[in-house]
C-alpha cells in the first residue's frame, strides 16, 4: 500500500482546520447569513495557503452552509421561508423518531445527563448564545440515546443548517420558560418509557417554532427555538 506523503497529510490537516474554523464561525453566528467569506482573509488569519481554505469552502457548500455566487464568491447561506419550513418539518419527524427509539433504551445515566443539560439551560437563560448551544446539546444528547448513527448524521446536518439563523432570531427573544417546561415534559415521558408520548412531544415542540421563525423579523422580536 502506498503511503501518503507528508505534504498530503499536512494539506489534509490544514483543510480540516480551515473547515472547522469556518463552520464554527457560521454556527456561532460570528459569520452571519449573507456574509461574504474571503479565502485570502481566512487563510491569512489561519496562517495557511488559500488552497485548503478553498477546499474547505467547497465542502461547506456541499453541506448547505454556504453558497458559491458569481462575482461574490462564498456567502453564508440564508434560508428562504420554504427552506426553513422544510428543515423544521424534517427535524420534527427525524427527532421524533429518535426520541421514540431513545425511550426504549434510555438509562439512568442518560436521564442524569439530560437533567444536567436542562439545568444548564436554565442557568444560561439570560445569555442567548450559551442558551442556544446548550439547547442544541440537549436535543443531540436525547437523540444520541437512540443509538442510530445514520439517523443522528441526518439530524446533525439539519442542526448545522438552521443554527446560524436561530442565533440571529434569538437575539431579542422573549422568555424561554415555555421551552424549559416542554423539555421537562419530554424527560417525564422518557423516564416512563413512553415512546409514543415522547415522540409526540418532540414533534410538537419543533413544529411550534415554524410560525414564529417564518414571521416577519422586526428588530425587537424573536421566537424561542426548538
Amino acid at each position: 500500500m502506498q503511503r501518503s506523503s507528508s505534504f498530503e497529510s499536512t494539506h489534509s490537516t490544514a483543510q480540516e482546520e480551515a473547515y472547522q474554523h469556518i463552520r464554527h464561525a457560521i454556527r456561532m453566528g460570528l459569520q452571519r447569513p449573507g456574509a461574504r467569506l474571503v479565502p485570502e482573509e481566512i487563510a491569512s488569519a489561519l496562517g495557511m495557503s488559500r488552497m485548503p481554505v478553498r477546499e474547505a469552502l467547497n465542502r461547506l457548500a456541499a453541506e448547505g452552509l454556504i453558497v458559491m455566487r458569481p462575482n461574490r464568491g462564498a456567502v453564508v447561506r440564508d434560508l428562504t421561508e420554504k427552506e426553513v419550513r422544510e428543515v423544521f418539518e424534517m427535524r420534527a419527524v427525524l427527532e421524533g423518531l429518535a426520541a421514540a427509539m431513545a425511550a426504549r433504551r434510555v438509562s439512568a445515566d442518560d436521564i442524569h445527563d439530560l437533567e444536567q443539560l436542562l439545568a444548564r439551560m436554565q442557568r444560561s437563560a439570560a445569555h442567548t448564545s450559551d442558551w442556544i448551544t446548550v439547547h442544541r446539546q440537549f436535543h443531540e444528547r436525547l437523540c444520541a440515546v437512540s443509538d442510530a448513527p445514520r439517523l443522528m448524521h441526518q439530524i446533525s446536518a439539519l442542526h448545522s443548517v438552521i443554527e446560524p439563523l436561530m442565533r440571529v432570531w434569538m437575539e431579542n427573544r422573549p422568555s424561554v420558560d415555555y421551552v424549559q417546561d416542554v423539555h421537562r415534559e419530554i424527560l417525564v415521558a422518557l423516564k416512563a418509557g413512553d415512546a409514543e408520548g415522547v415522540e409526540a412531544l418532540v414533534r410538537a415542540h419543533i413544529l411550534r417554532t415554524i410560525a414564529g421563525i417564518t414571521a416577519p423579523r422586526p428588530a425587537d422580536t424573536a421566537t424561542p427555538t426548538a
